[in-house]
């Protein structure tokens, strides 16, 4: 007679362990495939030209804090010497004032007012009114124009100290903002380390491609004058490399080309885009646009370029590329002005 065995029951543990050793394997096997991965590089360049806009915004802000600590150490150096001219001639007074003291002392001791004109309160003393009457013409003309003296001396040093604080916040900002700029750099670096070299190549072919379409849609719109030796001097540098912060002749940041372009019109210009926004004549649209003109972009003003006509414009982009031709619609317009 045959026995009949009941067959081994799994239990719910175990099929349980066994779902999830199976999941496991799969997300291994996902998570290797997705290691493995690299990214498009279609996808790597929306990012880096979005990390290139940031940094460049980055760059005109710490150029901003740069020529705002030039000028406050400037303002302080100038301070300064005012204070240093002043005390000399606050010195000077004393000096005459201890002659006076020294004289009344061969006669016969120091006068109870010229002691009080030689403390360092003169103009506590001059307030004693009936002091004044104990003093010769020559003693009170003395004392008033030392009391005046040193109001002057007081104040400019008080400046200077102010002047001393506030550039210390200038300081710490544009540290701030270079340490913000240097930040950027990396992470676009970083990003196109990330490329193969064939997606590398690809990217800059692509690049390549579209500065040549660009290059082949500006015509020879005439410009005259000032704006025409900028634009001449901005074509100039075509092809030269972008630098954060490089103002030429071998390599140009978006302002620094600007500025380097104007200059040789005889046309100074103010060092960042968002300075350069200011200087000039708003003009109202593309449309109305002169080559010369400076286009402004995105809305903290953040890069510019020189229009060259039929909708183009000459700029350095980003880090990267090179002074070269681009249609200006490829970024949002914030102003457009016309220098001289």
């Amino acid at each position: 007679m045959a026995s009949h065995r009941r067959p081994k029951q799994i239990t719910k543990s175990r099929a349980r362990a066994g779902v999830i050793t199976a999941a496991a394997a799969t997300a291994v096997a996902l998570g290797a495939s997705t290691a493995n991965a690299q990214p498009s590089a279609s996808s790597v360049k929306s990012k880096l030209d979005k990390l290139n806009e940031q940094a460049e915004a980055a760059n005109e802000k710490y150029l901003g804090a740069q020529e705002k600590e030039k000028a406050g150490q400037k303002e302080v150096n100038r301070l300064q010497d005012q204070v240093a001219a002043q005390q000399a001639k606050l010195n000077k007074l004393q000096d005459q004032i201890g002659q006076i003291a020294a004289a009344q002392y061969r006669s016969g001791g120091i006068d109870p007012t010229v002691q009080l004109m030689l403390s360092t309160h003169p103009d506590q003393f001059l307030d004693k009114a009936q002091a004044m009457d104990h003093l010769s013409a020559q003693q009170e003309e003395a004392v008033r124009e030392m009391a005046a003296q040193k109001k002057v001396v007081d104040g400019k040093r008080q400046a200077a100290e102010a002047k001393l604080a506030s550039l210390d916040k200038v300081t710490k900002q544009a540290a701030s903002d270079k340490k913000d700029l240097q930040t950027k750099v990396h992470a676009a670096q970083k990003l196109l380390n990330s490329l193969t070299a064939q997606q590398r190549q690809q990217m800059q072919q692509q690049e390549n491609s579209s500065a040549a379409s660009s290059a082949s849609k500006v015509t020879n719109v005439p410009a005259s004058g000032r704006a025409g030796a900028a634009l001449a001097a901005a074509k100039a540098e075509l092809g030269k490399p972008y630098v954060y912060g490089a103002t030429g002749p071998g390599s140009f940041d978006c302002s620094g080309l600007m500025q380097w372009a104007w200059r040789a019109a005889g046309v100074s210009l103010p060092r960042t885009s968002q300075a350069q926004a200011s200087a000039g004549t708003r003009i109202g649209s593309l449309s109305q646009a002169q080559p010369g003109d400076l286009i402004v972009f995105y809305s903290g003003a953040s890069h510019v370029g020189m229009y060259v006509g039929n909708g183009m414009i000459i700029h350095a982009p980003h880090t990267g590329a090179v002074v070269r031709y681009e249609s200006a619609s490829v970024m949002p317009i914030y102003d457009i002005v016309r220098p001289g």
